[in-house]
Protein backbone atom coordinates (compact mmCIF):
# COMPACT_ATOMS: atom_id res chain seq x y z
CA UNK A 1 0.00 0.00 0.00
CA UNK A 2 1.70 3.36 -0.90
CA UNK A 3 1.96 5.81 1.44
CA UNK A 4 0.57 9.51 0.38
CA UNK A 5 3.54 11.54 0.14
CA UNK A 6 4.16 15.28 -1.27
CA UNK A 7 4.03 15.18 -5.14
CA UNK A 8 2.23 12.08 -5.36
CA UNK A 9 -0.11 11.53 -8.53
CA UNK A 10 -3.59 9.73 -7.82
CA UNK A 11 -6.41 9.30 -10.52
CA UNK A 12 -9.91 9.51 -10.44
CA UNK A 13 -12.17 7.56 -12.82
CA UNK A 14 -15.85 8.75 -13.72
CA UNK A 15 -18.33 9.71 -16.81
CA UNK A 16 -16.68 13.53 -17.19
CA UNK A 17 -13.49 15.42 -16.13
CA UNK A 18 -13.64 16.57 -12.49
CA UNK A 19 -11.19 19.77 -11.62
CA UNK A 20 -13.34 20.84 -8.55
CA UNK A 21 -13.96 17.69 -6.59
CA UNK A 22 -16.95 18.09 -4.55
CA UNK A 23 -17.82 16.54 -1.37
CA UNK A 24 -21.96 16.72 -2.02
CA UNK A 25 -21.43 15.25 -4.92
CA UNK A 26 -19.67 12.00 -3.54
CA UNK A 27 -21.40 8.73 -2.77
CA UNK A 28 -22.10 8.49 0.93
CA UNK A 29 -21.91 4.42 1.21
CA UNK A 30 -18.14 3.87 -0.39
CA UNK A 31 -15.75 2.02 1.96
CA UNK A 32 -14.36 4.94 3.90
CA UNK A 33 -17.82 6.75 3.71
CA UNK A 34 -18.63 9.77 2.28
CA UNK A 35 -15.47 11.32 0.20
CA UNK A 36 -13.62 12.07 -3.36
CA UNK A 37 -11.80 8.91 -3.91
CA UNK A 38 -8.64 8.71 -5.46
CA UNK A 39 -6.15 5.65 -6.60
CA UNK A 40 -2.31 5.53 -7.42
CA UNK A 41 -2.69 3.37 -9.64
CA UNK A 42 -3.87 4.86 -13.71
CA UNK A 43 -5.39 1.35 -14.77
CA UNK A 44 -7.16 1.18 -11.99
CA UNK A 45 -9.18 4.86 -12.47
CA UNK A 46 -9.05 3.60 -15.79
CA UNK A 47 -11.20 0.65 -15.22
CA UNK A 48 -13.50 3.26 -12.81
CA UNK A 49 -14.02 5.56 -15.68
CA UNK A 50 -15.26 2.61 -17.80
CA UNK A 51 -17.90 1.41 -15.11
CA UNK A 52 -18.77 4.79 -13.78
CA UNK A 53 -19.64 5.52 -17.43
CA UNK A 54 -21.91 2.62 -17.94
CA UNK A 55 -23.53 2.73 -14.43
CA UNK A 56 -24.53 6.50 -15.00
CA UNK A 57 -25.47 6.12 -18.63
CA UNK A 58 -27.76 3.01 -17.21
CA UNK A 59 -29.32 4.91 -14.49
CA UNK A 60 -30.10 7.51 -17.29
CA UNK A 61 -27.91 10.06 -15.41
CA UNK A 62 -26.00 11.06 -18.25
CA UNK A 63 -27.01 11.12 -22.29
CA UNK A 64 -24.77 8.22 -24.42
CA UNK A 65 -20.89 8.53 -24.74
CA UNK A 66 -18.67 6.32 -25.81
CA UNK A 67 -16.28 7.43 -23.04
CA UNK A 68 -14.93 7.93 -19.43
CA UNK A 69 -12.86 10.01 -18.03
CA UNK A 70 -9.58 9.86 -15.83
CA UNK A 71 -8.41 13.00 -13.90
CA UNK A 72 -5.41 13.57 -12.74
CA UNK A 73 -4.13 14.90 -9.26
CA UNK A 74 -0.53 15.99 -7.11
CA UNK A 75 -0.98 16.01 -3.85
CA UNK A 76 0.50 18.75 -1.96
CA UNK A 77 1.03 17.23 1.55
CA UNK A 78 -0.20 19.17 4.40
CA UNK A 79 1.44 18.78 8.03
CA UNK A 80 -1.96 19.07 10.23
CA UNK A 81 -3.86 17.02 7.54
CA UNK A 82 -4.99 13.38 9.72
CA UNK A 83 -4.75 10.32 7.91
CA UNK A 84 -5.94 7.02 8.34
CA UNK A 85 -3.85 4.27 6.70
CA UNK A 86 -5.31 0.76 6.19
CA UNK A 87 -1.90 -0.95 5.52
CA UNK A 88 -3.41 -4.44 4.99
CA UNK A 89 -7.13 -5.69 3.78
CA UNK A 90 -7.41 -7.04 7.44
CA UNK A 91 -10.16 -7.50 9.87
CA UNK A 92 -9.81 -3.83 10.89
CA UNK A 93 -10.24 -3.12 7.18
CA UNK A 94 -12.82 -5.03 7.28
CA UNK A 95 -14.94 -3.72 9.52
CA UNK A 96 -14.59 -0.33 8.26
CA UNK A 97 -15.44 -1.30 5.09
CA UNK A 98 -18.82 -3.05 6.13
CA UNK A 99 -19.50 -0.24 8.62
CA UNK A 100 -19.73 2.56 6.00
CA UNK A 101 -21.64 0.56 3.06
CA UNK A 102 -24.19 0.10 5.77
CA UNK A 103 -24.00 1.89 8.77
CA UNK A 104 -25.82 0.03 11.41
CA UNK A 105 -22.53 -2.29 11.16
CA UNK A 106 -19.79 -0.91 13.46
CA UNK A 107 -20.83 2.27 14.10
CA UNK A 108 -17.60 2.55 16.53
CA UNK A 109 -15.73 2.30 13.37
CA UNK A 110 -17.60 4.68 11.65
CA UNK A 111 -17.69 7.30 14.45
CA UNK A 112 -13.64 6.90 15.15
CA UNK A 113 -13.28 7.57 11.41
CA UNK A 114 -15.01 10.96 11.43
CA UNK A 115 -11.78 12.45 13.05
CA UNK A 116 -10.08 11.83 9.65
CA UNK A 117 -9.42 14.16 6.51
CA UNK A 118 -7.78 11.48 4.42
CA UNK A 119 -8.21 7.16 4.79
CA UNK A 120 -6.67 4.84 2.72
CA UNK A 121 -6.21 1.32 2.21
CA UNK A 122 -7.31 -1.12 -0.09
CA UNK A 123 -10.35 -1.07 -2.20
CA UNK A 124 -13.32 -2.83 -2.63
CA UNK A 125 -14.35 -2.46 -6.07
CA UNK A 126 -16.69 -4.23 -8.03
CA UNK A 127 -14.44 -7.20 -8.67
CA UNK A 128 -15.26 -8.24 -5.10
CA UNK A 129 -18.71 -6.64 -4.17
CA UNK A 130 -20.23 -10.11 -4.68
CA UNK A 131 -18.01 -10.92 -1.65
CA UNK A 132 -18.77 -8.05 0.72
CA UNK A 133 -22.69 -8.46 -0.29
CA UNK A 134 -22.56 -11.53 0.86
CA UNK A 135 -20.74 -10.78 4.37
CA UNK A 136 -22.71 -7.95 4.81
CA UNK A 137 -25.78 -10.43 3.97
CA UNK A 138 -24.73 -12.76 6.91
CA UNK A 139 -23.60 -15.15 4.37
CA UNK A 140 -20.50 -16.57 5.84
CA UNK A 141 -21.86 -16.16 9.21
CA UNK A 142 -23.00 -13.37 12.12
CA UNK A 143 -21.00 -10.17 10.75
CA UNK A 144 -17.96 -9.73 12.51
CA UNK A 145 -17.41 -13.28 13.99
CA UNK A 146 -13.85 -14.07 13.26
CA UNK A 147 -15.16 -16.99 10.77
CA UNK A 148 -17.24 -14.89 9.03
CA UNK A 149 -14.45 -12.04 8.53
CA UNK A 150 -11.90 -15.08 7.83
CA UNK A 151 -14.06 -16.60 5.13
CA UNK A 152 -14.69 -13.41 3.37
CA UNK A 153 -10.81 -11.81 3.36
CA UNK A 154 -9.94 -15.22 2.49
CA UNK A 155 -12.14 -15.05 -0.69
CA UNK A 156 -11.26 -11.56 -1.41
CA UNK A 157 -7.63 -12.23 -2.18
CA UNK A 158 -6.25 -9.40 -0.55
CA UNK A 159 -2.60 -9.01 -1.94
CA UNK A 160 -4.38 -8.36 -5.64
CA UNK A 161 -6.65 -5.25 -4.34
CA UNK A 162 -5.84 -1.78 -5.28
CA UNK A 163 -5.51 1.08 -3.47
CA UNK A 164 -7.55 3.71 -2.66
CA UNK A 165 -7.46 7.86 -1.22
CA UNK A 166 -10.98 8.76 0.15
CA UNK A 167 -10.70 12.61 0.81
CA UNK A 168 -13.23 13.15 2.98
CA UNK A 169 -13.35 16.95 3.72
CA UNK A 170 -12.62 20.38 2.07
CA UNK A 171 -9.21 20.87 3.79
CA UNK A 172 -8.45 17.50 2.53
CA UNK A 173 -9.59 18.41 -1.39
CA UNK A 174 -6.98 21.71 -0.96
CA UNK A 175 -4.31 19.66 -0.76
CA UNK A 176 -5.12 18.45 -4.78
CA UNK A 177 -3.80 20.10 -7.79
CA UNK A 178 -5.65 18.90 -11.00
CA UNK A 179 -3.22 18.60 -13.50
CA UNK A 180 -5.27 17.37 -16.30
CA UNK A 181 -7.60 14.85 -17.60
CA UNK A 182 -7.89 12.01 -20.34
CA UNK A 183 -10.62 10.35 -22.01
CA UNK A 184 -11.10 6.36 -22.32
CA UNK A 185 -13.10 5.25 -24.76
CA UNK A 186 -15.28 2.17 -24.10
Amino acid sequence: MPELKNSMRLYHGSFCEVKMPDLSECSRYKDFGQGFCLTSSREQARSFARISTRKAFGRNSIPPQRYGVVSEYSFASQTDLAVFDYPAADVDWLHCVAGHRRYRNFPDVVEAMKAYDVISGKIANDDTNITITAYLDGLYGEIGSESADSICISLLIPDRLQDQFCFRTVKALKTLKFEGSERIWL
